[in-house]
C-alpha cells in the first residue's frame, strides 16, 4: 500500500482523506481520535498505534489479530474496520465511530437496567458472538468495557486484540482476558475448545446488566479466582426464575454442561421480543446489488464515474479510496434506518454465490461483498438472484459447519490407547510417538498411493472420562518427526517391530517387576525415548507380548519390552508385538 504522509489541514492533522479531531481516548498502544472524512463528511474513529511502542510492548501479534479479524467482520453489532493507513512511523486504523460510550460507564452511570432493555442489549450481543463463532473467531475477552453504545444506545462489541481463530481438532489453552469475566477453565490453564469462553462471558456480562454489579469479585486475586471455579454466586430476589434459569446455564463451571448459543436462542426470556434481523433465516433483501444512490453520491464527492466506482468495489481491494466511501454512506444510512438490512451488508469479502463469467439478470449489478450463508440455519435460505435468473445452474451448498471434539471414552488411558495402537496395526498404519498419549501417524493409500497423515492425541476432560482427538498434518511436520524420505530410521509399514524404540534395561530372567522399581526405570527411559524421537544413528528393537497387572505387580512377557508409566499405579504399553496386545 502506498505510504500517506501526514499533512495540516486548517490546523488540524489530515491522514489520507480523513481530518483528524479531538482524542476521543488513549489507549496502551495509542490514542484514539474522532475523524471525518474529507469528502463525504461522515465521522469514523481513527486508532493510532506507534510502530515503535507495539514493537516494545511485543503486542504486534495483537494488533494484527484486531485487524485481521475486523476486517473480515460486517455486522451491525460488531465495530467495523474500514481501512488500515501506514506511514513510516504509525499505523491508523479508520474504524466506525459510535458516541454512546462504553456499556460499562452506562452501568456505572445508571446502575442496574431494566428487564426489557438488558433483554435487548444482550440479544444484540449474542448475535454478534454468535456471527464471531460461525466465522470460527473467538473473542476471549468479552466484558462490558468492550461493548460500545451507539446514539440510538445499540451495543457494538469491539477490542478484538485477544481473539483467536478456531481450528477443527485443536484446542486453546492461553488464559485472556479480564479475571472477573474468564471462565474456570481459562484461569485454571486448561484446554478449552473456545466458544464457551465466550458464552460464561456473556453470562456475566448479563449479570452486570440485569445487577448492576458483577457475580464474581473479590480484590485478592486468589480468592477471586476461588469464586471463580466453585461457580456460585448469589441471584438477587427481584430477578425473574426464567432469566436466573438462563444466568445459571451460561455460568455452568463444566464447559461440557455450559449452555451453547443455540441453547440461548431457544431460551424463553432470550426470545421474547427478538429481533429477526439478529437471526436471519431466510433474508429478502439482496445485499448483492448495488445501490445506485450511493455509488451516484460517491462520483459527486470524487468527481469521478460510475465504472470507476463499480471497479473499485469489484477490484477486492479494501484499501481503496471510493469502495471506502461507498460502505462508509451505505452503513450510516443502513445505521439510520434497519438494523436488519445493516446485517446484511458487506461480510467476509471472500468470495461469492456470482461465480466467474456468469451473467447477470439486466440492470443487476453484482455487489463483489456480501455476507456468506449463516451456517446451520434454515434449509430454505438460498441465493436472492435465483428468482432472477433460473437458468443458470444452481450454487453448490455450504457444508453445515460442525465442530468436531474427537471421540470421547471413560476408559483408563493405557486401554484407550491400546485401542488405538491396535486398530492402526490392523490398518496397516506408521507411527511415530511424540509421548506417551500423542502419536504423528500415516497410512498409504492403496489405490491412490497418497499418504493419509494425523496427529492424534489424548486429553482428560475431566475425573472420568477422556477425549482422542484427530488432526490431519501437512508433509513438513511429518518430515519434522522422521517420516521423511530417506530418513535414517528404517521404516516397515504396517509392522510394529517397524518402530524402534530403546531398550528398558530390566532383568529378562524376573518373573514379575515391582511398580517401584519400573517407576525408578522410567526417567532415563523417557529420556531415550525422547532422543529416540530426535531421530538417533541406532536403535534397538524391542517388543512385548502380554502384559498383565496384579497385586501391584507388573508381569510382562521379555525379554526385550518397552513400557511407559502413565501413573504409579498403571502400565502403559506403548508398542505392540507380533501377536498380542494387553
Amino acid at each position: 500500500m502506498a505510504e500517506r504522509q501526514q499533512q495540516k489541514h486548517e490546523g488540524r492533522v489530515k491522514i489520507g482523506h480523513y481530518i483528524l479531531g479531538d482524542t476521543l481516548g488513549v489507549g496502551t498502544f495509542g490514542k484514539v481520535k474522532i475523524g471525518e472524512h474529507q469528502l463525504t463528511g461522515h465521522k469514523v474513529a481513527v486508532k493510532i498505534l506507534n510502530r515503535q511502542k507495539i514493537r516494545s510492548l511485543d503486542v504486534v501479534g495483537k494488533i494484527k489479530r484486531e485487524i485481521q479479524n475486523l476486517k473480515l467482520f460486517r455486522h451491525p453489532h460488531i465495530i467495523k474496520l474500514y481501512q488500515v493507513i501506514s506511514t513510516p512511523t504509525d499505523f491508523f486504523m479508520v474504524m466506525e465511530y459510535v458516541s454512546g460510550g462504553e456499556l460499562f460507564d452506562y452501568i456505572c452511570k445508571y446502575g442496574r437496567v431494566e428487564d426489557t432493555e438488558a433483554r435487548r442489549l444482550f440479544q444484540q450481543i449474542i448475535s454478534a458472538v454468535d456471527y464471531c463463532h460461525r466465522h470460527m473467531v473467538v473473542h476471549r475477552d468479552l466484558k462490558p468495557e468492550n461493548v460500545l453504545l451507539d446514539a440510538n444506545k445499540n451495543a457494538k462489541i469491539a477490542d478484538f486484540g485477544l481473539s483467536n481463530m478456531m481450528s477443527d481438532g485443536e484446542f486453546l489453552r492461553t488464559s485472556c482476558g479480564s479475571p472477573n469475566y474468564a471462565a474456570p477453565e481459562v484461569i485454571s490453564g486448561r484446554l478449552y475448545a473456545g466458544p464457551e469462553v465466550d458464552i460464561w462471558s456473556c453470562g456475566v456480562i448479563l449479570y452486570a446488566l440485569l445487577c448492576g454489579s458483577l457475580p464474581f469479585d473479590d480484590e485478592h486475586v486468589p480468592t477471586l479466582f476461588k469464586k471463580i471455579r466453585g461457580g456460585v454466586f448469589y441471584i438477587p430476589e427481584y430477578l425473574t426464575r426464567s432469566v436466573a434459569s438462563l444466568l445459571m446455564l451460561m455460568m455452568q463451571v463444566d464447559p461440557l454442561k455450559r449452555a451453547t448459543i443455540k441453547d440461548i436462542r431457544e431460551h424463553e426470556w432470550f426470545k421474547q421480543d427478538l429481533p429477526d434481523y439478529l437471526f436471519p433465516e431466510d433474508p429478502s433483501y439482496d445485499s448483492t446489488v448495488l445501490d445506485e444512490e450511493a455509488v451516484r453520491e460517491v462520483c459527486e464527492k470524487f468527481e469521478c464515474t460510475e465504472s470507476e466506482v463499480v471497479s473499485s468495489l469489484y477490484s477486492g481491494d479494501p484499501q481503496d479510496q471510493l469502495a471506502v466511501a461507498y460502505h462508509l454512506i451505505i452503513d450510516n444510512r443502513r445505521i439510520m434506518t434497519q438494523a436488519s438490512e445493516f446485517y446484511l451488508a458487506s461480510s467476509p469479502p471472500q468470495g461469492s454465490f456470482i461465480e466467474e463469467g456468469m451473467p447477470l439478470p439486466p440492470g443487476v449489478k453484482a455487489h463483489p461483498e456480501r455476507m456468506p450463508p449463516l451456517l446451520a440455519d434454515s434449509p430454505k435460505s438460498r441465493c436472492p438472484l435465483d428468482a432472477l435468473n433460473t437458468t443458470r445452474p444452481k450454487p453448490l451448498a455450504v457444508k453445515k459447519s460442525k465442530w468436531h471434539l474427537g471421540i470421547r471414552s471413560q476408559s483408563r488411558p493405557y486401554d484407550i490407547m491400546a485401542e488405538v495402537y491396535r486398530a492402526m496395526r490392523q490398518l496397516n498404519f506408521d507411527w511415530k510417538v511424540v509421548n506417551p498419549y500423542h502419536l504423528r501417524v500415516r497410512r498409504k493409500n492403496p489405490v491412490t498411493g497418497n499418504l493419509v497423515k494425523m496427529s492424534l492425541q489424548l486429553y482428560q476432560v475431566d475425573s472420568r472420562s477422556y477425549l482422542l482427538d484427530f488432526k490431519s498434518i501437512d508433509d513438513d511436520i511429518i518430515e519434522a518427526v522422521g517420516f521423511k524420505s530417506g530418513s535414517s530410521t528404517p521404516q516397515r509399514s504396517g509392522s510394529a517391530a517397524g518402530l524402534y524404540r530403546p531398550r528398558l534395561s530390566i532383568d529378562s530372567a524376573s518373573p514379575g517387576i515391582d511398580l517401584p522399581q519400573l517407576s525408578s526405570s522410567l526417567p532415563g527411559f523417557l529420556s531415550e525415548l525422547q532422543t529416540h524421537a530426535r531421530g538417533p544413528k541406532q536403535e534397538q528393537t524391542v517388543c512385548c507380548t502380554k502384559v498383565s497387572i496384579f497385586n501391584s505387580k507388573a508381569v510382562l512377557c521379555l525379554p526385550t519390552l518397552s513400557v511407559t508409566l502413565n501413573t504409579p499405579v498403571y502400565v502403559v504399553v506403548t508398542c505392540v508385538g507380533a501377536h498380542q496386545l494387553l
